[in-house]
């Protein structure tokens, strides 16, 4: 059943989120925030990426679509709008941009790493929140707005590191994980839904693209590749995820929640890992044959 399962899978995330036709209010979301979008499976997704930021991680110069694109999302609940969030923020913005964003209203859910050994030290804030799109629009913005303006302690924008030069057989690493990912430039991200959670706030769906998925990031070549990545976990999958990647050398990176007041909790895991790409891509397929993941369009 788990390989019938896992072809399934591969052949419904092979297919194309075919983007829908952006609602009037959400296109003023995007124009109130002065940023790009898309919209998909009922999601407004707003790209907050930090190309501002240079980001090293243990010595090596990573990309932005490697961890460093923040959003938020919007989707229709019972009573109006809701919206979750991440924001990526250097250590001087975190406290600036958490008041912006409980001044005006919205809640702060988590606060966390996905990375050691990084320069700059990069934080990840999740938000959330309720209204119609135009209040969140307008509510939310004052916090976007000091995003790459707050005034850092030294320089953001130097880190030193060395790119990784080479290609990678993203087909072969899909295969391994058994899910197809995107490319968006040099780095391979596959992202994985959990429609197997039911998960609601305000009678809407959470799902995938408001930030209930599992997700690889591959960057580097064949013979040397990293990876970050994020797993959506029930209480239960919290230690065999634990063991089956600290048993192929992945380094742990945090454990914590993203979203609060959810039935059931749901734990998500931060992981880091440098190698064999193939090595790598055996280790995520270890993690997430721990889980109850089923066939589901990312992001």
């Amino acid at each position: 059943m788990r390989t019938f399962l896992i072809l399934l899978a591969s052949v419904v995330l092979a297919q194309p989120v075919l983007a829908q036709e952006m609602p009037a209010e959400y296109a003023a979301v995007l124009k109130t925030l002065a940023r790009q979008g898309d919209y998909k499976d009922g999601v407004l997704r707003v790209n907050i990426p930090r190309n501002d930021v240079n980001v090293s991680v243990d010595g090596v110069a990573t990309p932005t679509p490697f961890g460093f694109g923040g959003w938020i999302a919007l989707t229709k609940g019972d009573h109006g709008e809701v919206m979750m969030g991440d924001l990526v923020l250097t250590e001087e913005e975190v406290n600036p941009v958490m008041s912006a964003v409980l001044d005006n209203g919205l809640n702060v859910t988590a606060l966390h790493n996905h990375f050691f050994y990084e320069t700059p030290r990069i934080f990840y804030m999740h938000v959330h929140g309720h209204g119609t799109s135009g209040d969140i629009a307008t509510r939310i913005a004052p916090a976007l707005a000091l995003i790459g303006k707050t005034p850092s302690h030294g320089s953001i924008t130097a880190a030193s590191g060395k790119p990784i030069d080479g290609k990678l057989d993203v087909v072969r690493l899909a295969k391994i994980v058994g899910y197809e990912g995107e490319q968006s430039g040099v780095v391979y991200k596959i992202t994985i839904g959990r429609p197997d959670i039911p998960l609601k706030d305000m009678g809407a769906t959470i799902n995938a693209r408001m930030g209930l998925n599992t997700w690889a990031a591959f960057y580097g070549s064949d013979a040397d590749a990293v990876v970050a990545g994020d797993v959506a976990m029930r209480a239960e999958e919290v230690t065999p995820v634990l063991k089956a990647l600290r048993s192929n050398g992945i380094e742990i990176v945090a454990i914590h929640h993203h979203m609060t007041g959810t039935e059931p909790t749901v734990y998500f895991l931060h992981y880091w890992g440098r190698g064999p790409a193939q090595r790598l891509a055996t280790a995520v397929r270890a993690a997430v044959d721990q889980t109850g993941h089923t066939s589901s369009p990312g992001r």
